[in-house]
């Protein structure tokens, strides 16, 4: 027998673990496995440089082939080369009928990458940009992302806009981003909200929890961006290590610190979901992997803790 026989006849490893073992939860009327993925590393590398296109169109499909059926991106999501809605579009459309994209609105960025607040007469053009870029002629989910969150005023006429695109049939379902808990009372007035999409990890100070459980209370999905970062943020998950708590429990498990944070982060609630972003294929296998990881009673307590607690 050959050699090319017996690797063809070797036992195959474990499969891997599907978006499914998350669990799931509904944005409107649309049902998302609650591990997602976020298209925001797509287009550069964390060093700056511009990602292989190849790597990224593989990694996209991939994430479709592992059941994530949700992903989160937006038009300012772009590089010197490369663009997330338009590799989302080449990679995946024809798309899935399951398949659910978020996108976001608010921010614009220029040729030259400058950026600028939209006012509420040029949201249209921003939603209408997603769609082209897309290939859609209706947006799933698009979040109003709010500017400033510590000082910005009164968003009701920014999400009202909105709104009458959602009349129109240019927007199917919408949400809040970088949003405070008056945001959500405020846009709740205008039109019904399926999600906030907020900063929130290991470590949130206890505004944020009350507003993740205020949120489920309502039956709104929250949805953590900089999970896995933490207080990293852009810098990514290596941009200021990791504590103890996370280490240790890591440790007990043989997973990754990115994967405890995201098991912590799902057991939060079952209206939270995870939208963690990669341009690794290994990485995206292990962050829809942590949709099955348990964690304990105990170990979950450590986490909740305040910061500085030994494992």
């Amino acid at each position: 027998m050959s050699s090319q026989q017996n690797d063809s006849t070797a036992p195959a490893g474990p499969p891997p673990v599907a978006a499914a073992a998350s669990g799931t939860w509904q944005l409107g009327d649309l049902s998302v496995n609650r591990i997602g993925y976020g298209a925001m590393r797509l287009t550069e590398n964390a060093d700056g440089t511009p990602s292989d296109r190849g790597r990224a169109l593989a990694v996209l499909r991939r994430a479709v082939e592992l059941g994530v059926n949700h992903i989160d991106t937006a038009a300012f999501y772009f590089s010197p080369l490369r663009s997330a809605n338009e590799l989302i579009n080449r990679a995946l459309a024809p798309y899935p009928d399951d398949l659910v994209i978020t996108t976001k609105v608010g921010p614009g960025r220029d040729t030259w990458g400058d950026w600028h607040w939209a006012g509420p007469e040029q949201l249209r053009g921003q939603v209408e940009e997603n769609l082209r870029q897309l290939g859609r002629d209706h947006l799933d989910v698009v979040n109003l992302r709010v500017p400033r969150k510590e000082t910005t005023g009164s968003i009701s006429e920014h999400f009202g806009a909105l709104a009458e695109l959602r009349e129109a049939g240019l927007i199917r379902h919408l949400g809040i981003s970088n949003a405070r808990p008056d945001h959500l009372a405020e846009a709740l007035a205008v039109a019904p909200v399926v999600c906030v999409q907020n900063a929130y990890a290991v470590g949130a100070p206890r505004e944020e929890h009350e507003f993740l459980d205020a949120c489920g209370v309502r039956g709104i999905a929250f949805v953590p961006f900089f999970a896995i970062a933490g207080a990293g943020r852009e810098a990514g998950a290596g941009g200021t290590g990791d504590d103890g708590r996370v280490l240790g429990i890591a440790r007990a498990h043989g997973v990754t610190a990115a994967q405890v944070r995201l098991a912590w982060t799902l057991n939060r609630g079952p209206h939270v979901l995870a939208i963690p972003g990669t341009g690794n294929p290994d990485h995206l296998a292990d962050n829809v992997a942590a949709g099955a990881l348990r964690l304990t009673a105990d170990e979950l307590a450590l986490l909740e803790a305040p910061a500085g607690t030994e494992a």
